[in-house]
């Protein structure tokens, strides 16, 4: 029986690029995407946010020497 060469089984995935996705890129530009990651594995390990304190009071740093807050300030909308 010969192979087929029928395309139709092979899945293009044109997602697997260097590029970030979207939801990376906001993160990038908070300019604590370091931080962010190394929360995000510290929870994942411990399962338990408590245990990340450390992790958490980095992130908070970075994004308050970012002035992140005021980048990403929304309108109240209840007025």
């Amino acid at each position: 029986m010969q192979p087929s060469h029928n395309n139709n089984n092979q899945a293009i995935d044109n997602d697997d690029d260097d590029a970030p996705d979207e939801w990376d890129q906001r993160i990038m530009n908070t300019g604590c995407h370091e931080e962010n990651l190394k929360l995000q594995l510290c929870h994942a390990d411990t399962g338990d946010w408590r245990q990340c304190l450390k992790e958490m009071q980095a992130f908070k740093k970075c994004w308050d020497e970012n002035k992140n807050n005021e980048r990403t300030h929304t309108v109240n909308n209840n007025e």
